[in-house]
């Protein structure tokens, strides 16, 4: 694997590194020692997918408040998405800062998400799949989210936004 930090401190790219033959190919999408290697002394406890059937679906953007703050690490298994991480940690350097990564099935690419940093995808394609693992249960109590177009961010969706939540369209702005 390869960690390809980006300008928000805990947002990482995972790139992997594939072995190819007349087959396929078969990668490591984690690993603890490397991830540890590199930083991350995470423990996963739960796995989610989530699928949306058109594209131009937006999801987010979603966190959860300490003390249920979780890792996220996010793979698209079919399709493909704009993934979308907003820091939102107080005493962070880039808070309200975000970046995004387009992560496709093809590519198999992940976003590591810290704790503190809020998380929503728009899709690319029709029928988008995604899988992602959380370092902490779900916890109602904890959950809230950020509004996907508040100026306070200024985040740059790259397609229309076509579908959206009630809830995820009223989130409030920072």
């Amino acid at each position: 694997m390869k960690f390809r930090p980006t300008r928000i401190s805990g947002v990482v790219e995972v790139q992997l590194e594939p072995h190819e033959d007349e087959r396929g190919f078969f990668a490591r999408a984690w690993c603890t020692d490397e991830f540890e290697r590199a930083g991350f002394d995470v423990q996963w406890v739960q796995m989610n997918i989530g699928r949306s059937d058109s594209a131009g679906t937006l999801r987010g953007m979603h966190y959860q408040r300490d003390p249920w703050g979780e890792w996220k690490l996010v793979r698209c298994v079919h399709g493909s998405l704009y993934d979308v991480a907003v820091d939102l940690r107080e005493d962070s350097v880039t808070r309200h800062e975000w970046v995004g990564v387009e992560l496709t099935a093809k590519d198999g690419n992940l976003l590591l998400i810290p704790p503190g940093c809020a998380h929503g995808y728009l899709t690319l394609t029709d029928r988008t799949d995604l899988l992602y693992q959380t370092s902490h249960r779900y916890a109602p109590e904890g959950a809230t989210g950020v509004r996907y177009d508040d100026p306070a961010f200024g985040i740059e969706w790259p397609t229309e936004i076509l579908q959206i939540s009630g809830q995820d369209r009223t989130w409030p702005l920072v």
